[in-house]
């Protein structure tokens, strides 16, 4: 498995990934647009030319949030998620970014504990975050010194 930085050959397997896996999946068009979006930062975890999973985030002054985090159903618990949060933040670290903060289910108990083991903490709850099912989220994040 390797890392490496989004480009529009990945855009339709995200887009694949992002039905497989999520209630309200991006569109084709809207992951497109992250690749011309000056404030987004986009990773994938790539094995024998397939994408299997990626992460994506939206910076602004010095300030990170995790717009998406997806690993195949068939890849996961084997560190990928672990492999990409960890990824991103040493990229984040380099561009000065001090902090990262994401939303998650409050029902998504492996994602939180993944979070967790990794230094974030919850910050907050958002209330019908979540809108098919409806469900809250947990704001959580995690700071740096830089």
């Amino acid at each position: 498995m390797e890392i490496v930085k989004f480009d529009e050959s990945h855009v339709l397997e995200i887009a694949e990934l992002e039905k497989l896996c999520f209630s309200d999946p991006w569109s084709v068009d809207s992951i497109r647009y992250e690749l011309k979006n000056p404030l987004s930062y986009w990773l994938v975890a790539v094995e024998e030319d397939r994408v299997i999973g990626y992460i994506g985030s939206q910076t602004v002054l010095g300030e990170s949030d995790v717009m998406n985090v997806c690993v195949a159903p068939e890849h996961r618990r084997k560190g990928i998620g672990d492999s990409l949060v960890q990824t991103l933040i040493n990229h984040l670290k380099s561009q000065d970014v001090y902090k990262l903060t994401l939303e998650v289910r409050v029902s998504n108990t492996p994602a939180i504990t993944l979070y967790e083991k990794l230094g974030f903490q919850i910050l907050g709850r958002r209330p019908n975050y979540y809108l098919h099912p409806k469900e809250d989220a947990w704001i959580m994040g995690k700071e740096w010194q830089l």
